[in-house]
């Protein structure tokens, strides 16, 4: 089930470019996160962030989504760098939120290459009401003028082809990949597959949103505990990000379980969790 992102592997060695980018770099210490927050898209990670860059031991980053592993890996390290705190109190940590880099085709392999020992935090939804939240997102950004049954239908004519493209040209940026692909990001397992291949399963806390949600108490000390950082939690959770009110049609929603099953029959063997995605 793997996608062609996993074609031309090379662990091996460092690719010229990069090369290149170390001799930019500000230093060697200093101004890197210590981990991630790599997705899903319209799972939850504007919530997790904004409860994260609370905790006294996290040095908040300029932004939430620096996208430099997807958009901006053409600035190199050094701009990079300057998102973060060059120097850090002891015990503190530093991060960033960009929900794309699960979902982009180079985004692991430039990671593995500046910050190799990174762990990574994965919030996974239930992929038919990310498919829905990701469309009505986009109706809002005036990216999508179809209306929701129509664009799944010509997802395939509207990104086909997109992925390819990004694996020949380094700097080309996917319109259509990026906001069109309603139901290729929620197919999680090819995703995680992909960076499994460049890091220890031991480096990734992966959480369904139903259960951050459901249990935001448990699961942020869970994530605590996972990156280091010491027992803490805001007085109230509260749920931030674009919440979406409007019912999907129950014959799409059908449509869309039966779809996705397969996928996460595969996502549930990867990670041997019970999802409870297919009702």
């Amino acid at each position: 089930m793997l996608s062609t992102w996993t074609r031309g592997l090379k662990m091996d060695r460092l690719a010229p470019g990069f090369r290149r980018l170390l001799g930019r770099r500000a230093s060697a210490a200093g101004g890197l996160p210590n981990f991630l927050v790599i997705g899903a898209q319209k799972s939850g990670t504007s919530s997790l962030h904004r409860y994260l860059i609370g905790h006294p031991g996290i040095l908040q980053p300029k932004r939430k989504e620096v996208h430099f592993f997807d958009f901006q890996y053409h600035h190199g390290l050094s701009w990079y760098q300057q998102h973060f705190a060059a120097s850090s109190p002891p015990h503190s940590l530093t991060f960033e939120a960009s929900p794309y880099y699960i979902f982009h085709p180079h985004a692991a392999r430039r990671i593995r290459q500046v910050i190799p020992h990174a762990k990574f935090i994965v919030l996974l939804r239930n992929p038919v009401d990310r498919a829905y939240s990701h469309y009505r997102h986009e109706v809002k950004l005036k990216y999508e003028s179809l209306p929701f049954e129509e664009a799944l239908e010509r997802e395939q004519e509207r990104t086909g082809g997109e992925i390819e493209r990004m694996l020949r040209d380094d700097g080309y940026r996917s319109i259509s990949h990026q906001h069109f692909s309603y139901l290729a990001r929620g197919r999680y397992v090819e995703q995680l597959a992909q960076w499994f291949n460049y890091f220890d399963r031991e480096q990734f806390l992966i959480i369904r949103s139903d259960d951050f949600f459901a249990n935001t108490g448990r699961e942020f000390r869970r994530i605590a505990d996972f990156v280091g950082l010491p027992p803490w939690e805001p007085a109230e959770f509260v749920r931030h990000g674009t919440v979406c009110h409007e019912r999907m049609d129950p014959a799409t929603r059908r449509r869309l379980v039966d779809y996705f099953a397969p996928h996460n029959r595969g996502l549930g063997e990867l990670l041997n969790m019970q999802l409870g995605w297919d009702e």
